[in-house]
């Protein structure tokens, strides 16, 4: 399809004010039909009270540079969402993603990719200073902040320009407007927002000064590595040589102490969960950046196809799951209502198994165990081997599995399932045995990249592969790729299908409904997983599991359950003081 087989091609721009967790309250549009030429410029009280100007009809396609912020501004002003859109940025990433850009994935910065020059940012900084400012706009003002936004406009129409030479290709504009279909998803998740207890979170910013002091001193009770509020590295690595703990370094010799390793060691050691909860909560957490609007639902952008694997990228002090674990117990459901966090079983050995055409694995990920199904296949334990009878080494597999995945090497797993290198080695060397075919598979991933210096998934998000490659990252790029591709496609049939969703997750999501329609709801979010997963898939489908929260339940992540408790009983405390 060519772009002049649309009745009409329509690029927008809104401008737009939002205050931290509230919805868009939006302040003005310019829209420019390519065809014609012609353009239509409306203020926010001829916004607000009259119909979408330009046709949403499956004949005519709407343009946006980043436009999940358009179509929040649809839902704001309830019009219907458009049936087809094409969202240049995702676009100008898909081109870009993983080379080294001369500024910003913004649309100054994808103009001057292309030759194109726009306004400078600090005229653009101002202009949004001006439109985030709100009350009474002079007449002037009002003209400049309409230029600004038809700026924004003319910028994106030559931006396109630039672009539709290869983006009106097949399969290519498929795939660009399944993209431009989850920023209408994204819109939809943004606008709803998640749930929280609004009373306890005003609670939890009041004292988390007087928190903090008396968390170290109950926390720290059974480590010893604080002083005052520094965490010292020395005493810690006398409580690791006391208790017999490998811990990773650095090159330089000191204790590799970033949360990524604390999180991969609590697994081996999950004792050390609470000083990691600890040290997270004290590096991150004051709670002000939290978005929270005034109907105390959590919104923050989510910041879509951020990540190099396409995944979103929300801020971690913006987003409730971006915190500590054990702060996610601040989502709570409304009286009368529920939510159900739905998520992949083993997703990326599916995916892996879908892809490789293991037929092993498939077998393995059908079973409904895989690391039991794994330690069969591989002869470690007999077929009527279960769980019950053969807890300790089914864990020892699925942490060879999960290393796997995770490019992990055998000094790495040995340290996670407490064993020497050499049974982590004999360990790697039986998957490797047992999926000969993934592991060719893989090993062709990883060719192609080095030599093509571009990878991709089944939806044709691209990986473009700089002169400083990871292996493993390369060779992991298929299953999380395609995992962002198919929550991607999930949330679009669950948001269409009007199921709530108020959450994507990595490999779940968190959808809301009344009480009486929340069993319901799970069963239709899990229906249509399994469909996204099977039209990625060529037809394999892969398992969810559902967790119910019914108000007045709140979530509870059980990775975060001691300091959760921890804290509550603190706060508690502290408002006894208080109130005396």
């Amino acid at each position: 399809m060519r772009i002049d087989a649309y009745t009409e091609v329509w690029v927008v721009d809104f401008e737009f004010r939002a205050a931290p967790g509230e919805r868009p309250d939006p302040v003005c549009l310019v829209a420019y039909e390519v065809n014609s030429g012609r353009e239509i410029r409306l203020w926010e009280d001829e916004l607000k009270t009259g119909p979408c100007p330009y046709p949403t009809s499956p004949d005519s396609l709407v343009v946006a540079y980043y436009a999940s912020a358009e179509m929040g501004c649809h839902l704001a002003l309830d019009w219907p969402l458009p049936a087809n859109v094409l969202d240049l940025y995702a676009e100008f990433r898909v081109e870009t993603n993983g080379k080294t850009l001369p500024v910003s994935n913004g649309l100054l910065g994808a103009l001057e990719y292309y030759g194109h020059s726009g306004i400078s940012a600090l005229e653009k900084d101002a202009m949004r200073d001006l439109i985030l400012r709100g009350g009474a706009y002079s007449e002037a003002e009002r003209q400049a902040i309409l230029d600004y936004c038809a700026s924004d406009v003319t910028a994106t129409t030559q931006l396109l320009g630039s672009m539709q030479g290869f983006i009106f290709e097949h399969p290519r504009l498929g795939q660009a407007l399944l993209r431009g279909r989850y920023t209408k998803a994204v819109a939809h998740i943004e606008f709803d927002g998640i749930p929280v207890d609004g009373e306890l979170l005003a609670k939890l910013r009041e004292h988390w000064s007087s928190l903090q002091d008396r968390l170290i001193a109950k926390v720290d009770d059974q480590y010893h590595v604080y002083d005052g509020r520094t965490f010292k590295q020395a005493r810690f690595a006398a409580y690791l040589q006391a208790h017999g703990i490998a811990w990773p370094t650095l090159a330089s010799g000191r204790l590799a102490l970033d949360d990524d390793t604390f999180s991969e060691q609590c697994k081996s050691h999950p004792h050390l969960r609470p000083l990691k909860d600890l040290r997270q909560a004290l590096g991150q957490l004051r709670l002000s950046e939290l978005a929270v609007g005034q109907d105390n639902r959590n919104r923050a952008m989510m910041s879509m196809f951020r990540a190099r694997t396409g995944r979103n990228q929300p801020s971690n002090s913006k987003f409730v799951f971006g915190l500590s674990a054990w702060l996610r117990g601040l989502i709570r459901p409304a009286p009368g209502h529920g939510l159900a966090y739905v998520d992949w079983s083993q997703q990326e050995f599916g995916i892996a198994a879908a892809l490789s055409g293991d037929e092993k694995m498939k077998a393995a990920y059908l079973s409904g165990d895989p690391y039991l199904a794994f330690a069969k296949q591989a002869g470690a334990v007999p077929p009527d081997a279960t769980k019950a009878t053969h807890g300790p080494q089914r864990d020892q597999f699925k942490a060879c599995v999960l290393a796997v995945q995770y490019g992990m090497q055998e000094e790495s797993l040995a340290r996670r399932i407490q064993q020497p290198p050499v049974f982590a080695r004999e360990l790697l060397r039986m998957h490797r045995r047992t999926y000969a075919k993934f592991w060719a598979w893989s090993d062709g991933v990883l060719d192609h990249a080095l030599t093509q210096r571009k990878l991709w998934t089944v939806f044709g998000w691209m990986l473009h592969v700089d002169d400083r490659p990871n292996g493993r990252s390369l060779r992991n790029f298929p299953m999380q790729g395609n995992g962002a591709e198919m929550l991607r496609l999930a949330c679009c049939l669950a948001t269409e299908a009007g199921i709530k969703v108020v959450a994507p997750v990595h490999d779940a999501v968190l959808i809301e409904a009344p009480l009486e329609q929340l069993e319901a709801d799970t069963e239709r979010m899990q229906s249509l997983m399994r469909q996204a997963s099977a039209q990625l898939l060529g037809g394999f489908e892969l398992r969810s599991d559902a967790k119910l929260i019914r108000a007045p339940e709140r979530f509870c992540d059980e990775r975060g359950t001691v300091m959760w408790e921890t804290v509550q009983d603190l706060l508690s405390e502290l408002e006894g003081e208080t109130a005396q």
